[in-house]
């Protein structure tokens, strides 16, 4: 991704967001249509504690996953009837070409029937098969230790990278999923987050309960 956005884009208040996103899918549909793909994927913020958890805690405004920047095209057509948009700085690239999906880390999936976002893919950057942190590239794993499995076998992204993410501007219920899913994380899970907060985020205020 880089820093210059192209031309146009439209922008979308919050109340037609949350309009357009009041049919979004969950987890079970996205898993279907993904069933069998070679690129690694993964359920990816609210949704991944709620699959780590295993039962949905709160609602969720929307979906996302999480793929390899160079998978996406293999995702992409698994959608053949949809149309992905480009979302960044608060501005939306309807069917989204080259140009608008180098520039961006979002592709929103849209109906376009409808018109309503189905749900949301982060464009991951990588090294081959090793996943790099968007927030601080020397963070860098296999895709095999960024995910855990429901018992179903539906891939989603670890609670201590999904509270990483969450930690940059904590939201309300970033913190309500914090609070939830700090209970749930054994001591290995609590020191990897500790580790790798005071790398990307250092004196964090979650940092004091992790050493609890």
């Amino acid at each position: 991704m880089t820093e210059s956005l192209p031309p146009g884009g439209a922008v979308l208040d919050a109340d037609e967001l949350e309009a357009r996103w009041a049919d979004a899918w969950g987890p079970e549909q996205v898993a279907e249509r993904l069933g069998g793909v070679r690129t690694p994927w993964c359920i990816a913020a609210g949704w991944a504690l709620d699959l780590f958890r295993g039962g949905q805690s709160r609602p969720h405004g929307d979906l996302e996953i999480a793929v390899p920047a160079a998978g996406f095209p293999e995702i992409r057509d698994r959608f053949p009837e949809y149309v992905f948009d480009a979302v960044g700085s608060g501005r939306v690239w309807a069917g989204a070409g080259a140009e608008a999906l180098t520039a961006t880390h979002q592709t929103w999936l849209r109906d376009p029937a409808s018109g309503q976002f189905l749900f949301d893919v982060f464009r991951e950057p990588h090294e081959g098969g090793t996943w790099v942190c968007r927030r601080d590239e020397s963070l860098r794993l296999p895709y095999d230790a960024i995910t855990g499995r429901t018992s179903d076998g539906i891939p989603y992204l670890v609670p201590e990278l999904v509270l990483l993410f969450k930690a940059k501007a904590t939201r309300p219920k970033d913190q309500t999923d914090f609070d939830g899913a700090l209970p749930l994380l054994g001591r290995a899970r609590r020191d990897l987050l500790s580790e790798w907060l005071e790398q990307v985020h250092p004196g964090h205020p979650w940092l004091a309960k992790l050493a609890g």
